[in-house]
């Protein structure tokens, strides 16, 4: 197991170094000078010359990503070209919405799709089996904006129960009032994030209450609880894991929709602003910051799966148990 740990450390590693050249290649492709962030409507050739020597944009591209690579190894992701503030800080602060956005909606959709999805699949042939399996792949189909948008309209607009959006200047300096703006945002993901998992949650269970090993159980003797929780749980979570891991480095990417729907400074929020200006620090330091997110929740996810299923430790120690 330790070996494993090994290969996937310089696994992950390695895959953040590829996603980074990537990302700097492909920034500079795109149209936009951001010089363009430092100087006037009209400015002379002389004056985006200077901005450019100002960023350390007229650097040949070799040397540009010698000196991003250093930065990185230092935990140095620059200075935004707008701001003048470290990116670092910049994605610190705005972290403080996007974390607990996506694990509050993270858990709850978590605690809705488990017992959902488990019920759907045990009482298939009672009617509000097929029902439930409905509702999910209806809620797969809605996007996460016009749910938003929805409860917006409901709760905000017509019942005036929460606010439509925004987050407190404070942050978290006043707990309440941070959690409530954040009430409507976490909703919105968990119905959405929750829909996809009663389904995979379902599907796995299905596999579980049709084995053999659940049929040998019951037939000696065990109840269908003793059986389904000796048995069936460790089976049926292992591809549920990985599932779960992929929905929340999802939900962590695709908070920009939300966060823009209600308004709330967040990662998302910051990367927009960033690709508006042509700020290239931000940019660069969202995305790497995101990959990596996604990279730990891909490990952490693997590891989980392996301390769960033993079968899975015996491949990796090479067929020993």
């Amino acid at each position: 197991m330790g070996r494993y740990l090994l290969r996937r450390t310089a696994f992950l590693l390695v895959s953040l170094l590829l996603a980074a050249s990537l990302l700097f290649v492909l920034l500079r492709l795109l149209p936009g000078d951001p010089a363009n962030a430092l100087v006037s409507v009209g400015a002379t050739p002389e004056q985006l010359a200077a901005a450019r020597r100002q960023l350390g944009s007229d650097l040949p591209l070799p040397q540009q990503f010698a000196s991003w690579l250093g930065g990185l190894a230092r935990f140095d992701l620059g200075t935004s070209f707008v701001s003048k503030l470290p990116v670092g800080s910049e994605i610190a602060a705005r972290l403080g919405v996007t974390v607990p956005l996506t694990l509050l909606a993270f858990v709850l959709a978590v605690v809705v799709a488990l017992p959902v999805g488990f019920l759907a699949a045990w009482r298939s042939d009672r009617w509000y089996g097929p029902l439930l399996n409905g509702v999910a792949q209806l809620g797969v189909a809605v996007p996460v904006f016009w749910i938003g948008m929805l409860l917006v309209t409901v709760f905000a607009l017509r019942l005036r129960v929460l606010p439509a959006g925004g987050f407190p200047r404070e942050d978290w300096a006043e707990p309440g009032r941070a959690l409530t703006s954040l009430l409507l945002p976490v909703v919105t993901i968990a119905l959405v994030m929750s829909a996809s998992l009663i389904r995979y949650v379902r599907s796995a269970t299905v596999d579980v209450l049709g084995s053999d090993f659940l049929r040998t159980a019951r037939a000696m003797g065990e109840s269908f609880g003793g059986a389904m929780w000796r048995h069936g749980l460790r089976n049926a979570s292992v591809p549920v894991i990985s599932i779960l891991g992929i929905e929340l480095a999802t939900t962590f990417l695709g908070a920009v929709v939300v966060e823009s729907v209600f308004t709330l400074p967040g990662l998302g929020t910051l990367l927009i602003e960033g690709i508006s200006e042509h700020d290239y620090p931000v940019i660069q330091g969202v995305l790497v910051v995101s990959t990596l997110a996604v990279l730990l929740i891909g490990f952490a996810a693997d590891i989980v799966q392996r301390l769960v299923d033993p079968r899975l430790r015996a491949h990796v120690g090479g067929g020993r148990p």
